[in-house]
């Protein structure tokens, strides 16, 4: 027999009861144990299941859009390899996360914070229209878009951003092949969504030098922004700090991109010009969010006139063309004319899908010619501003009618003020025919579209009461 345990105060139990109770308390833990796996994986199966419904009823191209094409290859001033580029490329993997979370209709995750930091922010509503608007204005270079991006820019309750791609465009770099052109359409459109929602900060891994402390004076043509040059974002000027690029009218001190941010979210609407977005498609994903109302404007111009205006400006970069006008050679470089053709066909296309009204674009998109805002100035505007839903204060048409009606035009080549009425078709008397001949072959199909007409032949070209032109309603999909 088992001799009894010591017990206190006297009492005693069977050893082999004692080892008994032990083991089933085991068992109770196993037990509790699976049965608490078990829940968790049934709730998680429910999650999935619920995912995978939404994700059968979504086109592929919804998660494709979210993606960034792996080819690109970032230079030494943008590299992903320093902490502080790794944290800002975290923040861009959760803000598309979240979006691709709002169109499965799935209740997004929200940060580690508390109830009370998921309780401060507001959950979208499917179909909900915000007030705040987001224009882009869609243009190429040499087609009047300074020029016509001045009519968001002079409106107080705009803020406004002029050409903040070009600091993408001279950092990043890509392979080369055909993937190459959707890759940098990729990179332009995911860094266009976040400067449309007032996320500054992504342009800063761009910019070179880097900022210091979110201050740089080296934003791209920062004095073309009145919202950059205004108090508070206009900070006092600093003595011995150079400026790349000033502001025009007032000396400020480095650019705070924090308080440019800040600047931004409290204007009652964003507005933006882009020279280096050229496919429209690509712009999908930013017409479906439903933390934006986005609003495209495509402004396109005479090819003839944008070649002419380009060899002016860009004068390096048109050698072989002066040199094939000059010397009288018979072809082209087919180099450059295929160039020219990729140029009129990125613009045509776009445009065409545009005009095709697709339901993620209907009442989003608006094609306007440079000559019909030359020719009516005002008009146009208000069209415009129209068609974005923004009204258009007395400010806006004040600066149109004191900078449409100058004497004669600046010198300068980036320069806003016009006598618009005569500009426009300036390059008709300056252009040799055979190079508008060269122009008419390869981007023909795109001026029929717009409806520039040809010209059959030199005197026709010169010929001031021979229209080029013909005349169209506005290009307003509704």
């Amino acid at each position: 027999m088992t001799p009894p345990l010591p017990m206190e105060k006297g009492l005693t139990l069977p050893q082999d009861f004692v080892h008994s109770l032990k083991i089933r308390g085991k068992y109770a833990l196993f037990l509790a144990f699976v049965v608490i796996v078990f829940v968790f994986i049934e709730k998680e199966n429910k999650i999935i299941s619920r995912v995978s419904d939404k994700l059968k009823q979504i086109p592929q191209f919804v998660t494709d859009a979210n993606s960034t094409d792996p080819a690109l290859l970032l230079s030494e001033n943008a590299s992903l390899l320093s902490l502080s580029e790794l944290d800002s490329a975290f923040s861009q993997l959760q803000s598309r996360l979240y979006n691709l979370s709002l169109q499965l209709g799935v209740e997004p995750v929200m940060e580690a914070q508390g109830p009370e930091a998921a309780a401060e922010k507001p959950s979208p509503q499917a179909g909900a229209i915000p007030h705040r608007r987001h224009v882009l204005l869609m243009a190429t270079t040499r087609t009047g878009s300074s020029f016509v991006g001045e009519f968001f820019n002079q409106q107080g309750n705009i803020f406004y951003l002029f050409e903040p791609l070009w600091h993408i465009e001279r950092t990043v770099s890509f392979q080369q092949g055909g993937a190459s052109a959707a890759a940098s359409a990729l990179v332009y459109r995911d860094v266009l969504k976040q400067l449309l929602l007032c996320d500054l900060y992504v342009l800063e891994p761009f910019i070179s030098p880097p900022p210091e402390d979110h201050l740089t004076q080296f934003l791209f043509r920062r004095g073309s922004s009145r919202s950059l040059c205004e108090d508070p974002v206009c900070t006092p000027f600093v003595k011995k700090v150079f400026e790349k690029y000033h502001c025009r009218n007032r000396r400020c001190g480095p650019l705070n991109v924090t308080l440019a941010a800040e600047a931004c979210r409290r204007k009652d609407h964003m507005a933006l010009k882009a020279v280096r977005i050229r496919q429209l498609e690509f712009l999908q994903p930013l017409a479906e969010d439903p933390r934006l109302d986005l609003r495209v404007i495509q402004l396109v111009r005479d090819p003839r006139a944008v070649l002419a205006s380009r060899m002016v400006a860009f004068a390096g970069k048109y050698e072989n063309w002066k040199k094939w006008l000059a010397e009288g050679q018979d072809r082209l470089s087919e180099d450059e004319v295929q160039r020219l053709r990729g140029n009129c066909e990125s613009i045509r296309l776009s445009a065409e899908l545009g005009l095709q009204q697709p339901a993620w674009l209907r009442g989003r998109y608006m094609l306007v010619r440079y000559e019909d805002v030359a020719r009516r100035p005002l008009q146009k505007a208000r069209e415009m501003y129209g068609f974005a839903g923004i009204p258009l204060t007395p400010q806006v048409e004040d600066w149109i009618q004191k900078n449409t009606q100058a004497a004669r035009d600046s010198s300068d080549v980036y320069s806003t003020q016009k006598n618009s009425s005569e500009q426009f078709e300036k390059w008709r008397f300056s252009m040799p025919f055979k190079l508008a001949e060269v122009v008419q072959a390869v981007c023909g199909p795109a001026m029929r579209l717009f409806g520039y007409k040809l010209a059959r032949d030199a005197a026709s070209l010169t010929n001031r009461s021979i229209s080029l032109l013909e005349e169209r309603g506005t290009f307003w999909v509704t």
